[in-house]
Parts: C-alpha cells; sequence; structure tokens
C-alpha cells in the first residue's frame, strides 16, 4: 500500500486503501499497522487533521476499529 509521509512526533506515513476500507499507519518507531472497515471519511480527517496523533487516537483508536500488526 502506498503511504503518504506525514510531519508528526508520532507517525511517519499513512496510507489508505479505498476498496477494502483499511487504513495503514507507519509509526516513526517503525511499526506497521493496518486498521480495517474505516470510512474515507476518518481518513480525509486523519490527513488533514493538525495533529495526525491525536486525531488517529480519537477517532481511529479509541472508535474501536480492528487493527494488525504488519510490520
Amino acid at each position: 500500500m502506498n503511504r503518504i509521509s506525514v510531519t508528526s512526533s508520532n507517525l511517519a506515513s499513512i496510507g489508505y486503501e479505498p476498496t477494502t476500507q483499511t487504513l495503514e499507519v507507519e509509526f516513526i518507531n517503525g511499526s506497521i499497522y493496518q486498521y480495517s472497515g474505516v470510512p474515507l471519511s476518518v481518513y480525509s480527517g486523519l490527513i488533514s487533521a493538525s495533529s495526525h496523533g491525536s486525531y488517529l487516537d480519537q477517532y481511529v483508536k479509541k472508535a474501536g476499529y480492528s487493527y494488525r500488526r504488519v510490520g
């Protein structure tokens, strides 16, 4: 999955696959997670957020999307 680099103290890059609604997040420490069933609106919000890490925590992690570590 193609990811775009972001400026964040915790996140390195973010990608999205609309056909499967899969959000992929690479953290600064090198770990990569995929979150399933994430709507495009949440991805768009994450990309445009002033704090990517805070948005990810509030609208993805705390929203309870299933995830798996892939890297």
